[in-house]
């Protein structure tokens, strides 16, 4: 696994670690996107270390970065620096318990093992080590190499345990399935299901930055296809889970707003990042469930959604601690305006 250490920046944390002898280990995101042949935009990198992964942060940084600021979160064990392009946060190998009604561990030392064992999913848990003797061996004990072979979504544990646990690990399974264009494993996939409620313990920043993620994926609608499933999405965004279905009279029916949405979004998706423009694709019929109404004569139709939707986008956007700017502005008028015809000709002299 050499080929996943061969940035610039692991010779001198190779050299760092067999010189303090310590074992450490690059676990998680680093490894698991260099196995898919995935870039590295952001050089995030995690190191666990047998020991304190503050201790070895800081003497990192004043041989890699000297002058750098380390950043330390003592409650979690954990501290970071930046170097270059790079981002590289220390943790020491931790095992954790929860208490019911948070998501915040008990954390106590651990073992490598251990660290794994409270990842998130087997692809996440993937470890290679950086001390000299051991340069790029690669440590899998739940299969991670197997799943990613497979493009399968797992949890290392029950899973029934790892999303009680920490229930934003159910929104994280459904982003990575959107990103990797991966498959949730069965057992997996049913026990978010299961374990839903457990949602309303994660604060609304997080539930949205998972939604965000999803929202500038290439396929967005996978990861609100998914959402809807679950059931995740009539607890996280009920408004838009209100659009599902479709309703017949004398025999005349209408489309399916939440399908008919979430295609807007993906076709929308093909020609901008523009997460905004984006977000009113996904919003652009949000108040047809208020406006509906059917005639005998001219079967259903939704008048006046478009001025109605713009008005309930300070609402969901209060709701969902989006920025209620000109950001906020933007997604409204282009609502209230999605319907209006567009002429595009040449001037006649």
């Amino acid at each position: 696994m050499n080929i996943c250490l061969n940035d610039k920046i692991f010779e001198p944390l190779s050299a760092i670690v067999t010189s303090e002898n310590v074992q450490a280990y690059v676990i998680g995101g680093w490894v698991r996107d260099c196995l898919l042949k995935r870039s590295h935009p952001d050089k995030d990198i995690d190191i666990v270390v047998l020991g304190s992964g503050i201790d070895l942060a800081r003497k990192a940084a004043r041989k890699i970065s000297p002058g750098t600021k380390v950043s330390v979160f003592k409650n979690f064990g954990t501290a970071m620096f930046r170097s270059g392009d790079y981002e590289i946060e220390f943790v020491g190998a931790r095992k954790e318990s929860y208490d019911r009604g948070s998501r915040k561990p008990v954390v106590e030392n651990g073992t490598l093992e251990d660290d794994q064992r409270r990842r998130d999913f087997t692809i996440n848990a993937l470890a290679i080590s950086l001390n000299n003797e051991t340069y790029g061996q690669l440590l899998d004990p739940f299969g991670g190499i197997e799943d990613i072979k497979k493009k399968i979504l797992r949890t290392p544990l029950d899973p029934a345990k790892t999303f009680s646990d920490d229930p934003l690990r159910m929104m994280r399974a459904i982003r990575f399935a959107t990103q990797l264009h991966f498959t949730i494993e069965e057992g997996t996939f049913n026990s978010i299901k299961e374990n839903g409620e457990r949602i309303r313990i994660v604060s609304t920043e997080r539930i949205v930055s998972e939604l965000n993620k999803i929202i500038m994926s290439d396929s967005p609608s996978t990861g609100f296809i998914l959402l809807e499933k679950s059931g995740l999405l009539k607890i996280i965004f009920p408004e838009l889970d209100n659009l599902k279905g479709v309703e017949t009279k004398e025999g005349k029916g209408h489309k399916d707003n939440f399908h008919h949405s979430i295609k807007v979004l993906d076709n929308i998706s093909k020609n901008t990042d523009n997460i905004w423009l984006r977000w009113a694709a996904l919003l652009h019929d949000i108040a047809k469930p208020a406006t509906k109404k059917y005639s005998a004569d001219t079967g259903w139709s939704f008048h006046g959604h478009e001025y109605l939707g713009s008005k309930m986008i300070p609402g969901i956007f209060r709701r969902l601690k989006l920025p209620l700017n000109e950001k906020m502005k933007y997604v409204q008028k282009i609502i209230d305006l999605h319907l209006r015809p567009i002429a595009v000709s040449q001037e006649v002299n």
